[in-house]
């Protein structure tokens, strides 16, 4: 009778309570309840790419009871097997996400930006953040800080000044600040587009290479970047050297070849760093999975690897396995996976499904730090960007006005963010049967596991932990996130 009973609490689980966006969002941190037989009571929040559920939580809260033999697929969460530390989940912070977010009312403003990075009712918890140091291709105009006329260079860097982003009231530094009040531990990772103009070899915002004899300027211009991002109250936890390095054909960026990346690091930017006494983290790569040879390349060099934490990924390109493959030849070192885009062009269906499988369940498999997608918001023609930017980049928020529209990449954060916070360590858990999950221990000793029926049909599955399971029912193409 128990596992008949349990079966049919879970098959009517799909009446759930609206729970969407910023509105009625339950707290996913209920105290664990346990029956007469000591079983611990499941929460669990489910979107549909039908958009039925949209991060609806379940009415009711089944107990894990004991396993019965039965036909469907089982995923057994086991917290004896441990892998990894999440650093957070996120996106990146655009400067125009943030020329959005700025020119909202300043209620509408604070009630988005504690919806974000907050950890009451209704927040979905962000916990790390990308931003790009000077402009990226979704700024309005391209930028750095250190731009001086065609013709001079500026070694010294007498000229370098944040300014283009400290504008009160609309720069992003500014939007920074008044995040961290709001979570003063959220991680940032800063990345550069291009180095300034006068370093690269064509005088261009687009493409071009960063010249040697700029090298050590170069360095000591990402020194100056995060000792006056710390000055002005923005701890920089990480940076990579360069974004997509092996694409010179956005407006800006800059191409950097493994070796050009590992001599830069090892005779420039590491000793820089050294001498200036940051801690903050050099980050290698950041580009698509097809080339895992790239931080392979630099982490094989030890006079470069001693300067280097880690690695960190895109997925417009290779399988997300390619993480698992930096991971087995330098295990010493973090991975983090650092940006996938959304398409105007895309479905929610197809979104949802294959960035839960890739982006969230995929990188933190293979050993991710971290799973952000790309831009945080967008006005509804899809802008800004820079001239030649990306024109079809779905931001998880469109925003116009004070006006909030939450698409499909805020939905496939918030099934991580909201629920597996900083400091949560992945467990063990089984993939089966087009259904994928990955699991995590929080440090309030909570259980979380996210699963994804990647079926045209709704399927039941034994949800297993510690000799016991109850069988929840997913509708098709549906991402389920259980907190127990």
């Amino acid at each position: 009778m128990q596992k008949i009973f349990n079966y049919i609490i879970f098959a009517g689980a799909l009446a759930v309570s609206a729970c969407s966006g910023s509105k009625g969002i339950t707290q996913p941190v209920t105290p664990a309840d346990t029956n007469r037989t000591g079983g611990a009571t499941v929460n669990y929040w489910i979107t549909s790419g039908d958009q039925q559920s949209l991060l609806k939580q379940a009415d009711i809260q089944p107990v894990f009871a004991t396993a019965n033999a039965n036909g469907y697929t089982t995923i057994e969460v086991d917290t004896a097997t441990t892998f990894q530390e999440v650093e957070g989940f996120g996106y990146t912070l655009t400067g125009g996400s943030a020329q959005l977010i700025n020119a909202m009312s300043t209620t509408a403003k604070q009630q988005l930006l504690q919806e974000l990075f907050g950890n009451t009712t209704g927040s979905i918890g962000i916990s790390y953040l990308r931003i790009s140091i000077g402009a990226s291709d979704l700024n309005t105009m391209p930028f750095t800080y250190n731009d001086v006329p065609a013709g001079q260079t500026d070694l010294p860097l007498a000229h370098f000044s944040l300014q283009p982003d400290m504008a009160s009231g609309t720069g992003l530094i500014p939007l920074l600040k008044e995040i961290l009040l709001i979570n003063p531990q959220l991680k940032i990772l800063a990345t550069p587009w291009s180095a300034p103009v006068w370093m690269k070899d064509n005088g261009s915002f687009k493409g071009g290479i960063l010249q040697t004899q700029y090298y050590e300027a170069y360095a000591q211009y990402l020194v100056t970047y995060v000792q006056q991002m710390k000055a002005a109250g923005i701890p920089i936890d990480a940076i990579t050297p360069q974004n997509e390095p092996l694409n010179p054909d956005n407006n800006p960026s800059l191409k950097m070849v493994a070796e050009a990346q590992r001599d830069f690091i090892k005779n420039n930017l590491g000793p820089a760093f050294t001498t200036a006494g940051l801690t903050t983290k050099i980050i290698v790569y950041d580009h698509n999975c097809d080339h895992p040879d790239y931080p392979l390349t630099i982490l094989a060099d030890a006079a470069a690897a001693k300067f280097v934490h880690g690695s960190a990924f895109h997925l417009y390109a290779g399988d997300i396995s390619a993480l698992s493959t930096v991971h087995t030849a330098a295990p010493d070192k973090a991975l983090y996976f650092t940006e996938q885009w959304t398409s105007a062009t895309g479905s929610f269906d197809s979104d949802l499904r294959w960035h839960i499988k890739n982006v969230i369940i995929g990188s933190m498999r293979n050993y991710s730090r971290t799973a952000l997608e790309w831009n945080l918001a967008n006005d509804p023609g899809y802008g800004p960007h820079t001239p030649g930017g990306c024109t079809e980049c779905k931001g998880a928020l469109t925003i116009s006005g004070n006006n909030v529209t939450r698409n499909v990449a805020w939905y496939i954060i918030a099934h991580a963010s909201r629920f597996v916070p900083a400091g949560a360590v992945r467990i063990g858990s089984n993939n089966g049967g087009n259904l994928y999950s990955v699991a995590f221990k929080r440090p309030d000793g909570k259980k979380v596991l996210i699963v994804l029926n990647d079926n045209n049909a709704a399927a039941s599955f034994n949800l297993k932990y510690q000799g016991k399971q109850v069988i929840p029912l997913l509708p098709a193409g549906s991402v389920a996130t259980f907190v127990w």
